[in-house]
């Protein structure tokens, strides 16, 4: 009987080199370190640390805080209600379809008007 060893290359076993990141110029930063990475159109990279950092000097907006609470809350419970009406309503087509397939002729509910 024959085995069958698997194909390996040299490529697949190479060792690659750890550099720590305690340069005094990272590789995606030019100029001074202080300074901001910026890209050929002038306006700072959007992978650097800085972009997404706020300034002390700025107010934190408390109430368009809330305001996008409120809103995502909102979205929230309408997204659980309309999830939780769904499965109501697939749970009683169920029913009535089971009802049919059994061969019952008083499946559907019919709503008279009372008189």
């Amino acid at each position: 009987m024959n085995t069958q060893q698997p194909i390996t290359s040299d490529e697949e076993h190479r060792v690659l080199k750890f550099r720590p990141r305690t340069l005094a110029h990272p590789p995606g930063q030019r100029g001074e370190p202080g300074q901001q990475a910026h890209n050929d159109a002038g306006r700072p990279q959007s992978g650097h640390p800085s972009r997404s950092e706020r300034g002390r000097e700025e107010p934190d907006d408390f109430r368009l805080r809330m305001l996008a609470n409120l809103a995502a809350f909102a979205f929230t419970v309408a997204l659980t209600a309309i999830g939780i009406w769904l499965a109501m309503s697939i749970a009683d087509l169920r029913k009535t379809q089971d009802c049919v397939l059994m061969g019952r002729r008083d499946c559907a509910h019919i709503s008279t008007p009372r008189i």
